[in-house]
């Protein structure tokens, strides 16, 4: 499988565009940034380009989410605030082209049901994803574990599922990540059947302690096997807050490359 290394958490001694060369001398495949837009998206295009490395994919800014607070996407009152994220996310990603744009749903906000907080979500990521399908970029959205991020609306497998049905966009597929359902003490092997062909990017981290792989106590090889046993065909995306240096807690990379 390919790689992406997430170059929010990897390689971090480093300015945002180093960490390009950095990724292509360890050996990854291409690049994933969870919020890219503190670089130009010139001299991103331009660095991925001189690397070689694909962009596989970024964030739609979140407003006060990474901070505490509810973000953008299921807040009816910030209708605005999503509606000016999504268009610096179109600009920026017409420049740098990633394969995907994750939307973060958000925490529940005060003052409004969850119903409500639903319905905005909804409607925010239909919008998303035909104005990026314009652009032939595919949209995300994932399940976050409520234990690292409190108050988060979507946690679960089958909210995502029933998140996916209800808005029913083509380009519209799951962000699966391995360390949030495992850090919910989920059973993955069936989130993973239960979203079967509609799971765009997989991410991972050990659990516990969301370091690299070896450093918990999960077993990522039967999880790998399924998501294959699917026929997932995408990418793997490295978020792990690394151990030591990041060149360091590279010992998986190579075998998990030629699995």
């Amino acid at each position: 499988m390919k790689i992406a290394a997430n170059l929010s958490l990897l390689f971090t001694e480093l300015p945002l565009l180093g960490r390009i060369q950095a990724a292509v001398a360890a050996g990854f495949d291409g690049v994933e940034i969870q919020f890219p837009y503190e670089a130009p998206a010139l001299q991103l295009k331009e660095a991925l380009a001189r690397a070689g490395l694909p962009l596989r994919l970024i964030n739609l800014p979140a407003g006060d989410l990474m901070t505490g607070g509810p973000g953008l996407a299921a807040v009816p009152a910030r209708q605005a605030e999503f509606d000016a994220a999504l268009q610096q996310a179109l600009t920026y990603a017409a420049m740098t082209r990633p394969a995907y744009v994750n939307v973060l749903a958000g925490r529940l906000a005060a003052g409004i049901s969850r119903e409500q907080a639903l319905a905005c979500l909804i409607a925010n990521l239909g919008k998303t994803a035909e104005a990026f399908a314009v652009l032939g970029i595919g949209v995300l959205c994932e399940a976050i574990n409520p234990l690292d991020m409190p108050g988060f609306l979507i946690n679960t497998p089958e909210q995502l599922d029933g998140l996916l049905r209800a808005v029913a966009q083509p380009n519209l597929q799951a962000q699966f990540d391995l360390y949030h359902m495992a850090r919910q003490g989920l059973d993955i092997a069936a989130g993973i059947a239960l979203l079967a062909g509609r799971i765009g990017h997989v991410q991972f981290a050990d659990c516990p302690g969301r370091g690299e792989p070896g450093t918990g106590a999960l077993d990522f090889a039967p999880l790998l096997a399924a998501l294959r046993g699917t026929g997932y065909g995408g990418w793997l995306g490295a978020e792990y807050k690394p151990s030591r240096q990041t060149e360091q807690s590279l010992a998986w990379l190579s075998a998990w490359q030629a699995s």
